[in-house]
């Protein structure tokens, strides 16, 4: 199997800028906010994208959401083979009410980072 490419540096930065939001304490709608754009950021690539996740799963559990932290556990389990295998729902933002497979509109901003780092976005 081809290794991916690394992620593109302009891609980089804002996947690490939304992770550093998403850690950083402050309301809770903020956090998953910033997770979510960085769950979109990160679907190319099995490691981040599955660093993501466990962010989610973080954010889940000090939320005491068990709903969320249930399908944060599925999502870790398949998100880098998803990634990897190139099968992930364009734009969805990574959470439980979202839907495992379910393609959602990526905000502007962060399909022009993808499509200028090189991913190809399905219609």
């Amino acid at each position: 199997m081809r290794r991916p490419s690394p992620m593109p540096p302009a891609l980089l930065k804002a996947f690490t800028a939304e992770m550093t939001a998403a850690r950083t304490p402050g309301p809770a709608v903020q956090r998953w906010r910033a997770a979510e754009r960085a769950h979109i950021l990160s679907q190319p690539w099995p490691w981040p994208h599955t660093r993501t996740h466990t962010v989610m799963l973080r954010l889940a559990l000090r939320d005491r959401d068990v709903h969320e932290i249930i399908g944060q556990l599925v999502r870790l389990a398949v998100a880098a083979p998803g990634s990897a295998a190139r099968k992930y729902p364009d734009g969805n933002t990574g959470r439980t009410r979202a839907g495992l497979t379910t393609p959602m509109p990526i905000p502007n901003d962060l399909a022009a980072l993808l499509r200028g780092g090189g991913v190809a976005l399905r219609p």
